[in-house]
């Protein structure tokens, strides 16, 4: 095997053009990949991971540019390509997995026949011989029944194997180099396993290199053999990555490893001092059925006032479901659910209202639920209004309430005048958060609320949760499928497959002794397992 690197990164500066102004993102950043090695490169959003990546596949969008720098592959220099040097070089020899298999797969046109593009671009093969190396191809990511694969479209596929046919499409030539932009972003822990698995399997085929973009610390421990950690365009450490993530030199990389989730010592021996305290959410052989297919197939628990209780599973386990029939903004099919005393499965739209006061809802993504022409104000005030009886003006009592929440919140009170556009992912989160204070409630349901932030910020968000909790004496009912974030700040847990409660427990009985094999599954499937138990408190 050749010594020589197959990528040599070397003074990379790449700029975004805005009008006559060409502003770098990307600042001097250099690196070598040799044959059959992962480099990670990792980072926070806007951090340059991305831009890099794309400068070294030529696929910056139309405003980039590279401005200095080199980018050779294999002794060839890839700045210099025109775009027909790139049509011979892309796919075949270096390939991408992107991100979201959503917007990158064609709604309209079979899977087979997608990745079949590559194959015919790249090679010689008659229509026979490539529908038969995509049957192939698919074969290898793990599908069975390959024929109906190959005629199935997007929308017919889950997350997880749309995943799989970009996968298939970028081994499709075997490559030399493949650029993967967070593969498994916003995929189910044991669905990630089994593509970065597969990733793997694949690369060893043919001593495969990869450039793997990240945010995620815990995939790059696990899959990386290399790391370059990314802030503000600029490559602050790359070495070996178990060295790197032992001893780090750079006060940001020790920043973003003391951001990863770990057993807050605030969680522990709290046992005692719950069990004393009054239950506040109740639910009893609860059901909800979507014609005949049931969501969540009669599930038990309780909570108590001051915990906090968590609810994992893979998507479609029923988790996001019982949230939403606990907030009110879903009728069980039977069962029942009491929550601060009254039977909710009971109650009307109208008779459920009052007890909006003292339950409220924080989202995934909270932009999707904001008036977009709503200034931050008018967001954490709007459940304030809903609850006056004067429904125009505002009172003098409102703007000292809704600044109070935001202080709450950790959001300087400017930020009353802003709009939602105008913040970052963690700020907008931060408004959610305020905007389920305002009312001040007894119940918090939050579901996946830090899935789609950075691993530093998604820290801060869970500190802020629970600084609240010991101020308020809140109780959260916590929905999540990353296992490493509910290790850390739940008291209870319950695991949920396909509807029904499989284990539940302590945190600490569930994660050191599980009793179902599903649990063991996903306890297995953490990404950087050693990241989660060794670090300390954020």
């Amino acid at each position: 095997m050749s010594l020589d690197p197959v990528l040599s990164v070397k003074g990379l500066t790449v700029g975004y053009r805005t009008n006559r102004t060409l502003a770098p993102v990307v600042h001097d950043v250099s690196f070598d990949v040799g044959p059959g090695q992962v480099l990670a490169l990792v980072g926070e959003s806007g951090s340059g991971k991305t831009t890099t990546g794309h400068a070294i596949l030529g696929l910056l969008p139309t405003n980039g540019e590279v401005i200095s720098g080199s980018i050779v592959f294999r002794g060839q220099e890839l700045t210099a390509l025109n775009p027909k040097g790139w049509r011979e070089i892309r796919g075949r020899s270096v390939s991408l997995i992107p991100q979201d298999p959503t917007v990158s797969l064609d709604p309209v046109r079979r899977v087979g026949h997608q990745v079949e593009d590559v194959v015919r671009l790249h090679t010689d093969l008659d229509a026979d011989a490539r529908r038969e190396r995509v049957h192939e191809l698919f074969a290898l990511v793990g599908f069975d029944d390959v024929e109906r694969r190959y005629g199935q479209y997007p929308h017919e596929l889950s997350g997880g194997m749309r995943q799989r046919v970009l996968v298939a499409a970028a081994v499709a030539a075997e490559p030399d180099l493949i650029i993967a932009d967070e593969p498994t972003s916003g995929l189910d822990a044991t669905v990630q396993k089994q593509v970065l698995d597969l990733i793997d399997s694949l690369r060893a085929r043919s001593s495969t290199s990869m450039v793997l973009v990240t945010h995620d610390l815990g995939v790059a421990a696990d899959r990386s053999d290399l790391i370059g950690v990314m802030r503000n365009g600029h490559l602050v450490e790359v070495g070996p990555t178990a060295e790197v993530l032992a001893n780090p030199r750079h006060a940001y990389t020790r920043h973003l490893l003391n951001s990863v989730p770990s057993r807050l010592s605030v969680r522990e021996n709290r046992g005692s001092v719950l069990a004393a305290r009054k239950t506040v959410i109740e639910v009893a052989d609860l059901h909800k059925d979507y014609g005949e297919v049931p969501a969540v197939d009669g599930i038990s628990f309780h909570v108590r006032q001051g915990e906090t209780f968590s609810i994992v599973g893979e998507s479609g386990s029923g988790k996001s479901t019982t949230a939403r029939i606990l907030a009110g903004l879903t009728t069980a099919t039977s069962g029942r659910a009491s929550v601060l005393g009254s039977d909710i499965t009971a109650l009307s739209r109208s008779e459920f209202r009052p007890l909006r006061r003292d339950l409220q809802i924080v989202y995934q993504n909270p932009y999707s639920s904001f008036d977009p022409r709503f200034t931050v104000f008018d967001v954490v005030e709007e459940p304030l209004r809903s609850f006056q009886k004067a429904r125009w003006g505002r009172r003098r009592g409102n703007v000292d309430r809704v600044a109070a929440a935001l202080e709450a919140a950790a959001l300087p009170a400017d930020f009353a005048r802003r709009h939602p556009r105008e913040l970052s992912g963690g700020q907008r989160q931060r408004v959610a958060i305020a905007r389920a204070l305002v009312l001040e409630p007894k119940v918090v349901v939050l579901d996946e609320p830090i899935s789609a932030l950075d691993v530093s910020v998604a820290a801060q968000i869970l500190e802020l949760l629970q600084r609240l909790q010991q101020e308020r004496g809140l109780t959260y009912v916590f929905i999540s499928h990353d296992l490493s974030v509910v290790s850390a700040i739940s008291d209870r847990v319950a695991v949920m497959q396909r509807g029904r409660i499989v284990e539940q427990g302590s945190v600490e009985q569930v994660f050191s002794n599980p009793t179902d094999d599903y649990t063991v599954r996903l306890l297995e499937a953490i990404a950087g397992r050693e990241l989660t138990t060794t670090r300390g408190t954020p």
